[in-house]
C-alpha cells in the first residue's frame, strides 16, 4: 500500500530511489569516570577528534561546485572557526581534567551549557548559532564514536538513487552526502529559509523539508518518490505511480534543456514591456554563475561576507580591489552594491563586538551601525565611490527606517567625495543611491523618502518577517511567513507607486523576487526589475516572456483588495493561468 507525506519543497525535482535513515542528530554520549593517568591520552583523543573535523570539513569546502553561492561557504567557514574557539577546546579539556571523564560526556556537557545561553536569550541570531553548534558538536561525537565511517560506507551500498531521511542536516553534511551519492533530502524539520534549504537550491539537490515523522513512517531501503517542487513524499508507488513520474522527469529534463536556451533572450512580456532580470551575489567568483543564466547586470552585492570569518576589518584598498573584481567581470553591466549588513544574524568582525542585547534582529546592524561606528563606515564609502570611475555601480543602503539616516549617509558620502576632489581621485559624481526597503516604517513612508533616493530595492526576507513579527528560520513559527499576506503586499505595493510617483526605479531582491509563483503577480502589480538567485533566473524570464503586463493588472488589483487566504490562493491561481 502507498503512503503520501507532505512537507515543504525547498528545491525543484523528481528522484525515484531507496530511503536512507540518518540516526539521530545527536550520537549518544555515557558518562565515564577516568583515572590521573587517562586524563592526558583522553585530551589527546579528543584533539585528535578536532583536527579530523577540521579536516573534514576542509574537504567540504573545497568540493563546494564554483557555481553555488559563497554564502555556503561561509557557513563551513564559520563551523571551522568554531572547532578553533576555546568553548569548545580549551573549556572542554579543562572538563576533562576537573571532572576526570571521558571526552565525549565533557563535550555533551559543554555543549549543554552553550546551548541552555542561547536558549535563554531567545532570538534568531542567537537560535541560528545554537543550531551551528550542535551541528558542530554533532560532528566531533561522531568521530569519537567511530560513526563518521559508517556513514560513508552505508550511503555508498546502495546501487539505486539514495534518498536521505534525517531530523534535520547541516550544509556541510549537504555536500559530504551529495559527494557520496546521495540524490536527495527529507528532513522532519527546517523551513524554505533555512541554510539547508539555500544550499540544496544552490546545488539542484531535490529536498522536501518539514516532514514530521518521516524517519518513524518511512522504512530503510524503502522505495520513494521525492517531489521537490510540490513537497511531497510518496513512499511505496506502484507501476502506475512510476510511470508518471517517470514521465516527470523526462519532461523536467526537457523543461531545463528550453530553459538554458533562453539564456540570450531578452526578458520581453508579451505587450512589450522590457523587465531587468538581475543577480544577487555574494563573492566575485559567483559570477561565472550569472554568466550562466545571462543576468543582465547585478542586482543585489552583498559586502558582509568581505568582513565575517577573519580577525581584521578590510581596508580601503582591500575593498576596491573586490569591488574592481566584479565590475570587470559584469563588463559594463550595472551593478547593485549594498553597504554592509552586519549584526542580526552576521557578527562583527573580531574585536569589534558590541554588547550582547536580547535581540539583534531589531537592534544595532546593518545602517544603524555603520552610521555609530563611521570609522567602519567610511571606508567602504570610499571604495565604493572610487571604484565608481570604473564602470556602473549604484550603492544601496540598507535596514533604512527613517529618512534621517539616509540624509546622514548623503552627508558623509558629500563629505568623502570632497577629500576625493581634493586628492585628485577620480569617481562618478552622480552615483546613484538608494534604499533598501525592508522595514515596514520605510515601506510606509516610501512617498517621503522617493523624494531623496535615487531608487528603491525592497527586501522581502526581512520585510515580511518584520512585518508579520515571525522569525523566518524558526521551526515553529514559519508557517507563518506568508508573502501572500495582505499587509506585506500592501508594502510592497505602496513602495511601486512611491517609486512610480517620483519617477525612479523600483527593484526586489528578496526571495519573492526569484519565486516563479509570484513573478506575474509582481509583473501585475508594475514590478520591473527582479534580482534572485541565479539558479532561479531563467525559469522566472520563462514566466515573463510568456506574460501580458495588461491582462495581470486587474487581477493583481483585486488580489490585494482580497482579505481571505482561499480567495487569495485562487485569485493566485488564476494569475498564473492555472
Amino acid at each position: 500500500m502507498s503512503l503520501f507525506l507532505s512537507g515543504i519543497g525547498v528545491s525543484r525535482g523528481i528522484v525515484i530511489g531507496r530511503a536512507r535513515r540518518l540516526s539521530g542528530d545527536q550520537p549518544d554520549a555515557t558518562e565515564e569516570r577516568i583515572n590521573r593517568e587517562q586524563i592526558e591520552p583522553e585530551i589527546a583523543r579528543y584533539r585528535a577528534a578536532l583536527e579530523r573535523a577540521r579536516v573534514q570539513l576542509k574537504g567540504v569546502r573545497d568540493r563546494i561546485p564554483p557555481q553555488t553561492t559563497a554564502e555556503i561557504a561561509a557557513f563551513i567557514d564559520t563551523h571551522l572557526l568554531m572547532l578553533r574557539d576555546s568553548a569548545l577546546s580549551d573549556a572542554v579539556e579543562s572538563l576533562i581534567r576537573s571532572r576526570r571523564v571521558n571526552a565525549e560526556w565533557a563535550l555533551k556537557l559543554q555543549r549543554d551549557a552553550l546551548v541552555n545561553v542561547f536558549e535563554q536569550m531567545e532570538d534568531s541570531y542567537l537560535r541560528t548559532r545554537r543550531d551551528d553548534v550542535d551541528q558542530v558538536v554533532n560532528r566531533v561525537q561522531r568521530i569519537l564514536a567511530n560513526q563518521d565511517r559508517a556513514l560513508a560506507e552505508e550511503t555508498g551500498q546502495h546501487r539505486d538513487p539514495v534518498i536521505v531521511l534525517a531530523e534535520d542536516v547541516s550544509p556541510a553534511d549537504i555536500v559530504s552526502l551529495q559527494h557520496q551519492g546521495v540524490a536527495a533530502f527529507v528532513t522532519e524539520f527546517g523551513g524554505p529559509l533555512s541554510h539547508s534549504a539555500i544550499l540544496a537550491r544552490g546545488l539542484n539537490i531535490p529536498t522536501v523539508v518539514g516532514v514530521r515523522n518521516a524517519r518513524r513512517l518511512l522504512r530503510e531501503n524503502e522505495l520513494l518518490v521525492i517531489d521537490g517542487q510540490q513537497g511531497s513524499v510518496l513512499a511505496g508507488p506502484d507501476e502506475r505511480m512510476l510511470a508518471h513520474y517517470h514521465r516527470r522527469q523526462k519532461e523536467e529534463k526537457q523543461h531545463q534543456a528550453q530553459l538554458a536556451r533562453l539564456r540570450n533572450q531578452p526578458a520581453v512580456t508579451l505587450d512589450g514591456t522590457w523587465i531587468n532580470l538581475r543577480a544577487n551575489i555574494e563573492l566575485p567568483e559567483d559570477i561565472e554563475a550569472v554568466r550562466r543564466v545571462g543576468a543582465n547586470g547585478i542586482g543585489l552585492y552583498r559586502t558582509e561576507f568581505l568582513y565575517m570569518n577573519r580577525q581584521d576589518v578590510p581596508g580601503e584598498e582591500e575593498q576596491l580591489e573586490a569591488y574592481l573584481r566584479v565590475l570587470r567581470s559584469v563588463e559594463g553591466a550595472p551593478l547593485t552594491i549594498r553597504t554592509l549588513d552586519l549584526g542580526g544574524d552576521k557578527p562583527l568582525a573580531a574585536g569589534r563586538e558590541g554588547a550582547v542585547i536580547n535581540n539583534p534582529a531589531l537592534g544595532l546592524r546593518a545602517i544603524r551601525l555603520c552610521l555609530k561606528d563611521t570609522a567602519l563606515f567610511r571606508p567602504q564609502l570610499r571604495a565604493l565611490l572610487r571604484a565608481s570611475a570604473h564602470g556602473k555601480i549604484q550603492i544601496m543602503v540598507p535596514m533604512l527606517s527613517t529618512l534621517n539616516e539616509f540624509l546622514h549617509v548623503r552627508q558623509i558620502i558629500a563629505e568623502l567625495q570632497g577629500e576625493l576632489r581634493r586628492e585628485g581621485i577620480p569617481f562618478d559624481e552622480d552615483i546613484p543611491v538608494g534604499a533598501m526597503v525592508e522595514v515596514p516604517a520605510a515601506a510606509l513612508a516610501a512617498r517621503i523618502l522617493a523624494r531623496h533616493v535615487d531608487f528603491f530595492s525592497i527586501g522581502t526576507n526581512d520585510l515580511i518577517q518584520y512585518t508579520l513579527a515571525i522569525d523566518r528560520i524558526d521551526d515553529e513559527v514559519n508557517y507563518l511567513y506568508d508573502p501572500l499576506h495582505p499587509a506585506v503586499l500592501q508594502l510592497v505595493s505602496m513602495t511601486i507607486e512611491a517609486g512610480r510617483a517620483a519617477d525612479i526605479p523600483v527593484a526586489m531582491c528578496g526571495e519573492m523576487a526569484g519565486d516563479p509563483q509570484y513573478t506575474r503577480l509582481l509583473l501585475g502589480m508594475g514590478l520591473s526589475e527582479f534580482s534572485m538567485q541565479p539558479a532561479t533566473l531563467l525559469e522566472v524570464k520563462r514566466i515573463v516572456t510568456a506574460s501580458d503586463t495588461r491582462e495581470l493588472r486587474e487581477l493583481a488589483r483585486q488580489l490585494l483588495l482580497c482579505y481571505e487566504p482561499e480567495q487569495r490562493e485562487q485569485l493566485l491561481e488564476r494569475i498564473n493561468g492555472r
